[in-house]
């Protein structure tokens, strides 16, 4: 399984895609703009077992918020949104009161349709988007995916109900292991992020989910056989919440 993918954006998109129905039961492919969702669900949609999700990416807000009305538009119409967020890096602050201003719209169109489930890019940002949530209590379902904030916010995001979406490029830091070791171990689900994600200069695949399973079982000193069934359970778990939304 694989909850946060960029599948559209492998250079061999559809060879990628057709792996990946094959070796995964569940892949939510996120996409990056509302242009993006709309072009991808024509030329890859229609797969039982890939969801296909509307999105605006913090990194391209600043070219592609004029496509917020559209977006505001598809999420009436699907039960689950992403990618999304904020990203507070050096890099993004020029755009930093856009993104929130784009990404408080959204949040708030989720709770006004009845509650989503959201895939959340949170980097250097994770106060703000707590806080967003914060705001519109009957959003849905937070999946932070690629979690970078600090213990202390982890926990904030965690005793807010929070999800978490981890794959195996998270573990390449001591920090990321880290808060690994501290995720709320019946919140957790296996992510790819690729093709952008990268271990050891390759990129990972969305079909990672074993290796992410691995380095959870050294983080958490458990047996790998019970962490791969932990975090199948609690796919099977936000699946169920993803089935129930929209």
């Amino acid at each position: 399984m694989d909850f946060h993918c960029h599948l559209d954006l492998y250079p061999n998109a559809r060879e990628v895609f057709a792996r990946t129905v094959e070796r995964n039961t569940f892949t939510w492919l996120v996409t990056t703009s509302p242009r993006a969702f709309t072009a991808t669900s024509r030329v890859l949609g229609g797969h039982v077992n890939v969801l296909i999700t509307p999105g605006l990416h913090p990194e391209i807000v600043h070219e592609r918020h004029g496509e917020l009305d559209n977006l505001l538009e598809q999420i009436e119409h699907v039960s689950a949104v992403g990618e999304i967020g904020l990203d507070g890096s050096k890099r993004f602050q020029h755009s930093y009161e856009m993104q929130r201003k784009v990404f408080a719209t959204t949040v708030a169109q989720c709770a006004a349709v009845g509650g989503r489930v959201l895939s959340i890019h949170s980097r250097q940002a994770v106060k703000d988007v707590l806080s967003v949530l914060a705001d519109h209590p009957g959003f849905g379902t937070a999946v932070l995916h690629w979690f970078t904030g600090t213990a202390a916010e982890l926990k904030a995001a965690s005793d807010m109900g929070c999800w978490f979406s981890i794959g195996p490029a998270a573990f390449n830091s001591a920090s990321g292991k880290a808060l690994a070791r501290k995720m709320p171990r019946d919140r957790v689900v296996p992510e790819s992020d690729g093709p952008f994600a990268q271990v050891n200069g390759t990129t990972v695949m969305p079909w990672s989910s074993d290796d992410t399973a691995r380095l959870l079982a050294h983080a958490w000193d458990l047996g790998v056989d019970e962490v791969k069934l932990s975090l199948e359970s609690n796919s099977r778990r936000l699946i169920g919440v993803i089935n129930a939304a929209g």
